[in-house]
């Protein structure tokens, strides 16, 4: 006589519906990211108006942007290290906390000098932020939507971009001091972390694997209790074999160092054109108010960018989805470089915002599956760190590129740039409907 086979807590969450307890998940951890991506938005408003009122060259300007990278690199580096060790709430958490004061206080910078620093610390909870906020949600999230959630959750950074653009449009503009008042608004996600501490629920793959296993089962019991029985999803899921060695072992190194090129290649990008995007409008001739407020138009279109790939990445895969956004954001990038009127800037601005920002959202939802749960927050943040270093030379490389060969090289060089990714996505593993390990 034999039993039927249980199945696992992992299991158990993976044939799950969508609850509103998954709602909320989603959007305690997008309030998060949204609030990161405000910060981050912030500076290319800010450094263009700085420029301004502290007579700065763009050689200042482009360290202002990129030593919040040089600490968003180490951040991501060390926040998927510690999410892995002591858990993926508690690392959300305190980066959120670390990222807010420092922005705070960047209000109260006195020189170029001081800023650097606030900068510098503000990147470093930022970077390790992100991808252990996408771990999380991804080790949460039903099997058949997990793709389509991590999307959703990238897709609160352009809620967050757009409340930046807001912010420069209307407050940075509005005298000396309206940049202070932009990093002081930036400085809520110091009183956010208080309920990211108390209301999102730890990973239970992490519980798990630290022989927690009587919270791992309280948290899946309460999932289960909001979902309706009627509605679980009862197919078998393939599963990855175990693997060897950790993110360069022998089973792992290839996907890991397609995963590093794409993140360093789109980072490089995306960086590079949205910083400098308002500072290059106001060279062209546009007024402060109205640089910014074109950048305001362009961000917008990133929504429909994030709504496309989060239907398309269940549909064609995550593989096909990343590469297609990425041959997308290429094109537009060139078209961009080329562009001089007024309607033909927005045009191609607008299809840059939603392929580069729907390829985000593919990038996010690939990472955390391709790695097992040992070593899934160490290495997305691995990638994410190497990416940084992208994002660290993005602001550096346009003035020089601009002054030899104008805007036409600088798009250029980023259209180039999403190729080389849109190539090395091909090479990644289609994870789309296999369990995490």
């Amino acid at each position: 006589m034999t039993t039927e086979q249980q199945p696992t807590r992992t299991e158990r969450l993976d044939r799950l519906p969508v609850t509103p307890k998954h709602k909320r998940l989603l959007l305690g951890s997008g309030l998060g990211w949204a609030l990161d991506a405000m910060d981050v938005g912030l500076v290319s408003f800010i450094i263009a108006a700085l420029a301004a009122q502290w007579e700065l060259d763009k050689s200042t300007t482009s360290w202002i942007a990129s030593v919040g990278f040089i600490g968003m690199a180490i951040g991501a580096s060390l926040g998927g290290l510690l999410a892995d060790k002591i858990g993926r709430r508690q690392v959300f958490a305190a980066t959120l906390l670390v990222y807010g004061l420092a922005t705070g206080a960047s209000a109260l910078a006195w020189s170029v000098a001081s800023l650097m620093v606030f900068r510098f610390f503000v990147g470093l909870g930022l970077g390790a932020e992100l991808p252990v906020a996408s771990t999380l949600v991804s080790e949460f999230s039903p099997r058949k939507v997990r793709g389509r959630m991590v999307v959703w959750l990238e897709a609160f950074w352009a809620v967050g971009w757009i409340f930046a653009a807001v912010i420069g449009t209307f407050v940075v503009t509005q005298g000396d001091s309206g940049w202070r008042w932009g990093f002081a608004l930036g400085a809520v996600p110091a009183l956010y972390a208080i309920y990211v501490r108390m209301g999102l629920p730890e990973s239970v793959r992490f519980l798990e694997s630290k022989g927690r296993h009587a919270e791992a089962e309280a948290i899946v019991r309460s999932f289960e209790a909001e979902a309706d029985p009627s509605q679980y999803d009862t197919a078998t899921a393939p599963r990855e074999e175990p693997v060897r060695g950790g993110i360069w072992g022998p089973d792992l190194r290839r996907r890991t160092a397609a995963f590093w090129v794409v993140w360093f290649c789109v980072s490089l990008a995306y960086y590079g054109a949205f910083i400098w995007i308002p500072s290059l409008l106001v060279e062209q001739g546009f007024s402060l108010v109205r640089s910014f407020a074109f950048t305001l138009v362009i961000t917008l279109a990133q929504l429909p960018g994030y709504a496309a790939a989060a239907w398309l990445i269940e549909v064609w895969g995550r593989r096909t989805t990343l590469a297609v956004f990425l041959a997308g954001s290429a094109v537009s990038a060139f078209v961009y470089g080329m562009a001089t009127a007024e309607w033909q800037i927005i045009a191609a601005g607008c299809l840059l915002s939603f392929f580069n920002l729907g390829a985000w959202g593919a990038l996010y939802a690939i990472g955390p599956e391709l790695y097992p749960t040992a070593v899934r927050a160490t290495g997305t943040g691995a990638g994410a760190a190497f990416g940084r270093i992208g994002s660290i030379l993005a602001p550096l490389i346009v003035p020089p590129v601009l002054a030899l060969g104008g805007s036409p090289a600088v798009f250029g060089l980023f259209a180039a740039a999403f190729a080389l990714a849109c190539a090395a996505a091909f090479t990644l593993p289609e994870q789309r409907g296999v369990a995490l390990g």
